[in-house]
């Protein structure tokens, strides 16, 4: 039943993944590699090559409250002209995420935050950011399940997604953009969905910036 949920939810998305015999753990894509190996959520599927026309789609469920991280190694590959694909030596990459909600919490808000070193906020000095350099200027960030959108570049490069939710079970999908001038092998995509709070949106938001003060 539950497989027939989730798979009902992802075509109303638009995508056709057909379900693994067991949890994946890393998919390539685009010359990198995704992987869910420090736990709290799995991948379902990674395709695409990062261009705004053929962006990376990253298929998810995250099944812990807390903080999920995706792990992005390798490097870019980019096409020229007609010619083979080459490594390219910047990251340059328009993301699609779709996320399940495989907890029994509904959720109020979601954080994506960039860390180049894990567990260490990503200064400006590094390169690594939401498209600081704005590649994709033209293009916003935005979910279909939250209408409100806040970038946050310092002391971290964190996108805060509010004003919704996502029931237990449902999904949601984010457009994104991550840019790299000076890329490291390895980088990490924090993913941290907020609970309820408070029924008041106002006081909801209200401490929803308190806690944006307060780096992990």
């Amino acid at each position: 039943m539950r497989g027939r949920l989730i798979a009902a939810l992802l075509l109303g998305l638009g995508l056709a993944v057909s379900a693994p015999s067991a949890p994946a753990e890393e998919f390539s894509a685009g010359g990198l590699r995704f992987s869910d190996e420090l736990g709290g959520f799995r991948l379902i599927s990674v395709t695409g090559s990062g261009s705004t026309s053929d962006p990376i789609v990253v298929v998810e469920e995250i099944t812990q409250v807390g903080p999920a991280v995706l792990t992005i190694s390798g490097q870019q590959m980019i096409a020229s002209g007609d010619g083979p694909a080459r490594k390219a030596s910047f990251v340059n990459l328009a993301v699609i995420k779709v996320v399940i909600n495989g907890t029994h919490r509904v959720w109020t808000g979601f954080d994506l935050e960039l860390q180049e070193v894990l567990k260490q906020p990503s200064p400006y000095e590094d390169g690594l950011s939401f498209d600081q350099l704005g590649s994709f200027s033209d293009e916003p960030f935005t979910s279909d399940s939250f209408t409100l959108t806040r970038r946050m570049p310092e002391p971290y490069d964190r996108v805060r997604f509010y004003d919704g939710s996502v029931d237990p079970g449902a999904a949601v999908r984010f457009n994104l953009f991550i840019t790299d001038p000076t890329p490291a092998s390895v980088f990490y995509l924090l993913q941290e969905p907020h609970l309820i709070i408070a029924a008041d949106p106002e006081a909801a938001a209200q401490l929803a910036d308190a806690t944006a003060e307060t780096p992990r």
